[in-house]
Order: structure tokens, then sequence, then C-alpha cells
């Protein structure tokens, strides 16, 4: 009888000691909140805010498949997302907080509620600086004083209002460095004179992302816009996604070890 409550009793402990393991295992997953080891970086990636998905082909795609605008918003959004995650966990430790909505949603909620985002001039990434806003330059037009128009092309930063936001992200997830996906746009290349949404001149339409690189400390390391293009043929978004946001996210990494590399070694 001794013998047999032996054996239960280790099994009992073997069964939980599996249990131990495979929490630690899914722990150290995609969404681990395990510091980076030494000399490493662990990347956080924030999803753009659904109402700046700005999109120009949805009718095409719901022709095509038959799926909600909120069906393909929702597609998209967490694609250009599990593209990034893919690119830079190559070399880096990535938490994507679109992995898993249900315990990330409050903080997202605080993230958005603490961001400030406007439209600024498209930095130049072979000297890169982080724009700054620009005045607003007025001018004398027939007796009118206006403001100048500037025609530079325009992305979408994002800037951080809350001195605790990031310190806090930082405390509780272990990154030190954060990638705001901003905007999406995805474009037609042309309109048609009837407004034919479908339509286009050269065959190919325009994925373009706005995003911000921030560090642990609030330094804004890169910004700025990826683009590509895809055919026109193309409606199928888990497609688009896996042929074309995965260049996206090709650029947006190249540029993000880039400006974690110290310059002497570049």
């Amino acid at each position: 009888m001794k013998k047999t409550i032996h054996s239960s009793y280790l099994s009992i402990v073997f069964f939980m000691a599996v249990l131990s393991l495979n929490a630690q295992n899914t722990l150290n997953q995609k969404g681990s909140e395990k510091a980076p080891p030494p000399g490493k970086h662990k990347i956080m990636l924030i999803p753009f805010e659904p109402r700046l998905y700005m999109s120009e082909v949805d009718y095409a795609i719901n022709k095509e498949t038959k799926l909600t605008g909120k069906q393909i918003k929702a597609i998209f959004r967490d694609g250009i997302n599990e593209q990034l995650y893919k690119s830079l966990k190559l070399q880096h430790l990535v938490i994507d907080m679109m992995d898993d909505t249900v315990k990330t949603k409050k903080d997202l909620g605080e993230i958005y509620q603490h961001l400030v985002l406007e439209y600024m001039k498209v930095p130049d990434q072979k000297n890169y600086k982080p724009p700054v806003k620009e005045k607003q330059e007025q001018i004398i037009k027939n007796g009118q004083v206006v403001d100048e128009t500037n025609t530079d092309a325009r992305f979408m930063n994002a800037k951080i209002k809350n001195a605790t936001l990031v310190p806090y992200l930082y405390a509780k997830y272990k990154c030190d460095i954060f990638v705001f996906i901003n905007e999406l746009d995805i474009k037609s290349s042309a309109s048609s004179s009837n407004g034919d949404p479908l339509a286009t001149t050269d065959g190919f339409r325009k994925l373009v992302v706005h995003y911000t690189v921030y560090t642990y400390d609030a330094k804004e390391i890169n910004s700025g816009i990826a683009e590509t293009q895809f055919p026109v043929a193309i409606n199928d978004p888990k497609k688009i996604v896996n042929s074309y946001f995965s260049k996206l996210a090709q650029i947006i990494t190249e540029r993000i070890n880039l400006a974690l590399t110290p310059p002497k070694a570049r």
C-alpha cells in the first residue's frame, strides 16, 4: 500500500513539473515578458489604431473575396505586425501587442491615449534626423495674409506626450525598443473619371506604412514611411500580406538595425 502511495506521489510531482515546464515555454514564446540577454535588444510592436487604416481598394477586395471592411482591416492590421515580427526576430527578441489582444487591450488603450499623432515632413533616410514640427509660414497674396502651401511629402509621426509611458512599458515588458505603426495606406495608382474604384492606369497599387521607432528612454531613432507596389489583380488579403507586407517589414527592419548599429561599426 505504501509503495502504491509513493508511486502516485511521484507521478503527481512529475505531472506538476511538466506543467511548470510547459508554462515556462509558453511564457518564452511570442509575446514573452523575459528580458533580453546583455547586449541584445527586445522590441515591442505596437499596431496602428483602426481609425488610421486608409484604403482605396477595399471595394475590389470585397467584390472578389466577400470579406467585410472590418475583416479586411483586421487582416491587414494583424498582418503588418506579423511580418515585422518574422523579420525582426531573426536578430532580436520581439513582443507583438497584437499577439494577445485580450491581455494587451488595456495597455494598448493607454498607449493610444498618450500619443500625439501628426503629419510631418518625411525624413531623409540617408541622413536621418528626427523630424520636427515646422512653423507655418505666412505670405501676403493679393493683399491678404495666407498660409504658404508646403508640397513636401508628409507622414504620420507619433510623439509621446506622457513621460511615464515608455518607462512603464519598459518595466512591464522588458522591452528597450518600441516600434509604433502609425498608419497604413493602400492606394490605387489612379482613379478613373467615372469614379470606378476598381480602375487603375498602370496595373499596380501602392502600400504605405507610416511608423516611428523609440528607445526605452523615449529617443526617436527612426521614423518615416516604407512603400512598395503590388499588382491590381491581387485581391486576396493573405497573399498581399505574405508577399508584399513582408517587403515593407524588411525595409523597416533594415532601418531599425542600422539605427541600432554604433556609428563606428557602420
